[in-house]
């Protein structure tokens, strides 16, 4: 048995044990969606990084990276711009507010503030978030398949299999207490992979002015920050990288870690952590795809979203590239069940709870959100096995509608007085058309990042309608 192979074993028996062990303490739905809001800052945080940063950080940023060079720069930049808002904007005020709303899930806290007895936001909410769930983890099981298929010959398909089995399973077991927790190893796991990997790399080719001056002489477009680009053609490039951290604050599974936490005092402390992890994952993606292109010669790697893996097979001895390899599979699995939790908790608490039974028992919904977690995995699976798209391309097209959706409609509900139900509701629509259209339109597409005008027409929407229906006239756009 290959030392890869232990490795990655053994990381794996690590994660059924901790689905065994937190069995137990899912007791209420509270219990199986938050927590019971009693975990501690550290594990809110790495939870909340390893969920935020999926198989697109470890396999779609360097594969987009090797593709096209440094003109992704602006997405690394982008995203760790709108983590750092997002903790700082979004995470207190968002604990503090659930709480007092008593709400477990986004769309119930919408409905709880607004007092929409209509229930239109939270039914609208729900199925936002289990259409976009859904290919969201479905690119996970795609990048596991990747995965393992280069470190160890097996299927792609078989790869999606294990991947999607191991997820299902200590999901169900464990709930958000098991999630957050093998976060806590999966983010620590990610960022040792994220910075080792490009050090060796970087020793391997002799420095960085050899890897430089080799990716000059072959693919010069690469080291520019425009990719070659001028004029409109150039900002635009800009404005699709720098879209990217518009979504922060609009993820249901990001939301989630910061309910979650046990004293919100703590959550600025947890800024400083997350945006220290994000800045050093983000310049090791980065990294590892422009060493790439000096590392592996041209058409060597049919698959540019297989370089990470390859990387690790090919220049480390076998113990520690199980690790690393581990760390891939890390990255989807933290992600993965995170979003299977909160499409979980969607379909639970916000359809069955109050649409099928109001006086459904805490185990019964316990039971149903297991259920849940199970029927949403295998949709996801489904449409892994016949998809063609990139991993980057599916989370970027999942992460561009949950953040117009929930974004521009959570901020201005925290910030602004005069935000209504109507209001909000416009927004979670006018959001998810937007991106919906432009996405499958293929010159729009073409032009900018469907994240970029979904957001703007969803803030937009949000703001007018609130005018519109708002009773109250006060002059000050922000609460003191």
């Amino acid at each position: 048995m290959s030392a890869i192979l232990v490795g990655f074993i053994v990381y794996l028996i690590v994660l059924l044990t901790v689905g065994f062990l937190t069995f137990r303490f899912n007791k209420t739905i509270a219990d199986y969606v938050l927590a019971g809001r009693r975990l501690g800052i550290w594990v809110v945080t790495f939870s909340e990084r390893a969920s935020g940063e999926s198989a697109w950080l470890l396999l779609g940023l360097p594969g987009v990276v090797f593709a096209s060079g440094l003109s992704e720069l602006w997405v690394a930049i982008g995203c760790t711009s709108g983590i750092l808002f997002s903790w700082m904007f979004i995470s207190r005020k968002l604990r503090t507010e659930t709480e007092a709303n008593y709400a477990l899930t986004i769309p119930e806290f919408f409905e709880n503030k607004y007092n929409d007895t209509t229930k239109s936001i939270r039914i609208f909410g729900t199925i936002i978030i289990v259409f976009f769930f859904t290919f969201y983890v479905c690119a996970q099981f795609i990048g596991a398949g990747k995965v393992l298929n280069v470190t160890f010959g097996i299927p792609q398909m078989w790869g999606m299999i294990i991947g999607a089995l191991i997820i299902l399973f200590y999901t169900i077991m464990g709930g958000f207490m098991a999630v957050a927790w093998t976060d806590l190893v999966q983010s620590l796991l990610m960022v040792f992979t994220l910075v080792l990997l490009p050090i060796i790399g970087l020793i391997e080719f002799g420095g960085w002015e050899k890897i430089t001056a080799y990716i000059a002489s072959t693919k010069i477009d690469h080291l520019s920050v425009l990719g070659g680009q001028t004029g409109i053609w150039a900002a635009l490039s800009v404005i699709s990288g720098l879209a990217w951290g518009l979504g922060y604050m609009g993820q249901p599974h990001l939301l989630a870690r910061f309910m979650a936490v046990n004293k919100p005092d703590q959550l600025r402390k947890g800024a400083v952590i997350g945006i220290s992890w994000a800045v050093l994952a983000f310049w090791g993606a980065m990294f590892i795809g422009l060493f790439g292109i000096a590392i592996f010669a041209s058409g060597e790697i049919a698959d540019p979203e297989k370089v990470m893996p390859r990387m690790a097979t090919e220049l480390l001895p076998g113990w520690l590239a199980g690790i690393l390899i581990s760390g891939a599979i890390a990255a989807m699995m933290s992600t993965a069940d995170s979003q299977l939790l909160v499409a979980t908790s969607a379909v639970a608490e916000d359809i069955y709870h109050n649409f099928v039974d109001k006086a459904a028992p805490e185990k019964k919904l316990v039971a149903v959100s297991r259920v849940a977690t199970f029927c949403v995995g295998v949709a996801a699976f489904i449409i892994a096995i016949f998809s063609q798209e990139l991993v980057f391309t599916m989370v970027g097209f999942a992460w561009s509608g949950l953040g117009s959706a929930f974004g521009p409609a959570l901020f201005l509900t925290l910030w602004w007085r005069k935000t209504t139900r109507e209001g909000v509701l416009a927004g979670m629509v006018v959001g998810t058309i937007t991106v919906i259209i432009w996405h499958f339109t293929t010159q729009l597409k073409g032009l900018v990042y469907e994240l970029a005008p979904g957001f703007v027409m969803a803030f937009l929407a949000v703001w007018l309608v609130s005018l519109a229906t708002c009773k109250e006239r006060r002059p000050a756009f922000f609460d003191k």
